[in-house]
């Protein structure tokens, strides 16, 4: 089990070409932030190996611990896990307007994390995970203080 307080220590660690899940004991998760979007991965899921090399930043989220898969079939899971997380950010990229995917992505961390948490995440990286300007999430940030 490998606790990461630093970023670039996640970073280092993921571009490595290593593989390893996200702890699915934990509420947490990665944003790994790439060079024209990120991907989010959630608990169980698995990251680095040859998948991740080109990641320029690693956002931990919650309470944030990387494992080692133990066996083939916990590696295949973490896999199957990681293509499920990704399905589920393409699902609220699939809204046309901006502003929708910009709220969505807040509505979806906020029910699995909580507000302080959420907060806690700049704009870019959510921006980056639904394909939008930073000014739109920051929109969709003032939208549901107002709600």
């Amino acid at each position: 089990m490998t606790e990461h307080p630093h970023s670039s220590d996640i970073l280092a660690e993921i571009n490595s070409g290593k593989l390893l899940m996200v702890d699915s004991r934990r509420r947490n998760g990665l944003i790994l932030i790439k060079r024209f979007h990120a991907e989010f991965a959630g608990p169980g899921a698995a990251v680095g190996g040859a998948f991740d090399v080109d990641s320029q930043q690693a956002i931990p989220v919650g309470d944030f611990c990387l494992v080692c898969p133990q066996s083939p079939e916990e590696r295949q899971k973490a896999f199957g896990i990681r293509r499920h997380w990704v399905r589920l950010t393409e699902q609220l990229t699939a809204k046309p307007a901006a502003l929708e995917r910009a709220q969505m992505i807040l509505t979806q961390f906020e029910q699995y994390f909580d507000g302080e948490t959420v907060a806690q995440i700049p704009d870019e990286p959510f921006a980056l995970l639904v394909g939008v300007f930073p000014q739109t999430m920051r929109a969709a940030r003032q939208e549901n203080d107002r709600g």
